[in-house]
């Protein structure tokens, strides 16, 4: 039987078994198959728990071609820190994984951004009916800075308002939520975010934001002045605050303080427990695991170090 529970989890992959089975099903439901040459019925070689290709000889394990690779941590923590992610409605730090699972702060940063690369969704699917458009800003304020912060920031050097970064997100109502780091809050940055996300047609619900005007080309625009009213019928931007008090919360909370460079990834992995948030905790756990394949990013990625000697 599946866990239903982190400690149902924690006791289910504690088994080194248990855990190739899992990812192993998810990631080959028809079947293991070689991740480079895609043949078929690979030799199990169980004292290893590796696979031997038939076709190209080589060896591979579950781990080849997933946010697992190189990694010198067990499936057992991999599997649980996913767990603790997906499930944390205001996120997990990076210190809470180091104490959880007896890693190093510095590898349960890392663990940590791999995984939310395996929550990014794309999709073709455009968010339609009625939905929200707003736009926010992150960052912390001038007068807890440190001086040559607080003066970048007053100048506004950093983007955005006193210097945050800007955040547009699009939400339909009683379904997903999109979020995207934008440069600006301009009609063409702010507008394109809507057209990508939103099918023409479909009711669009701002507020006066200047940058929304035109709107009525394509959609069918309606606006909610907050100088006068926050609500007027249906016509409200609730929802997408309410997912802007959440993602909040996480970043000021739970990460204390996220590079600009990074937000995207929070953004990702809020989304995706937003998106998931009707399922089960074993549900968004599964939805999590079931993408780890094809997708790899190196600590010198993640630090701004690509390409380096």
């Amino acid at each position: 039987m599946q866990p239903a529970t982190l400690l149902e989890a924690i006791k289910y992959f504690a088994d080194p078994h248990s855990c190739l089975r899992f990812v192993a099903d998810l990631r080959w439901p028809n079947g293991v198959a070689c991740p480079r040459c895609q043949a078929k019925e690979p030799r199990f070689i169980k004292t290893r728990r590796l696979w031997e290709c038939k076709g190209c000889r080589k060896q591979f394990s579950v781990k080849v071609g997933t946010i697992f690779e190189d990694s010198a941590i067990g499936l057992d923590k991999w599997l649980c820190a996913i767990w603790m992610i997906v499930n944390a409605k205001n996120g997990v730090s990076s210190y809470e994984i180091h104490r959880s699972l007896g890693v190093t702060q510095k590898t349960a940063w890392f663990m940590m951004h791999r995984i939310r690369l395996a929550l990014q969704r794309g999709s073709v699917d455009k968010l339609k009916r009625e939905v929200e458009a707003d736009e926010t800003y992150i960052g912390g304020k001038a007068r807890f800075m440190h001086a040559d912060k607080k003066e970048k920031a007053l100048r506004g050097t950093h983007g955005g308002s006193s210097g945050k970064a800007i955040v547009m997100g699009v939400l339909e109502r009683h379904g997903k939520v999109r979020a995207e780091v934008v440069e600006a809050p301009t009609h063409k940055a702010l507008q394109s975010v809507i057209r990508k996300h939103v099918e023409r047609g479909s009711e669009v619900f701002t507020d006066e934001h200047g940058s929304y005007l035109g709107l009525n080309a394509g959609y069918i625009h309606h606006v909610i002045n907050h100088a006068e009213s926050y609500v007027k019928g249906r016509v409200h931007t609730n929802s997408i605050e309410n997912f802007w008090s959440l993602l909040k919360r996480g970043l000021t909370g739970t990460y204390i303080s996220v590079e600009p460079f990074h937000l995207f990834r929070y953004l990702d992995e809020q989304s995706f427990r937003f998106n998931t948030r009707k399922g089960t905790d074993l549900d968004r756990f599964v939805a999590a695991v079931s993408t780890v394949s094809g997708r790899r990013v190196t600590y010198q990625h993640l630090t701004g170090h690509a390409g380096s000697c």
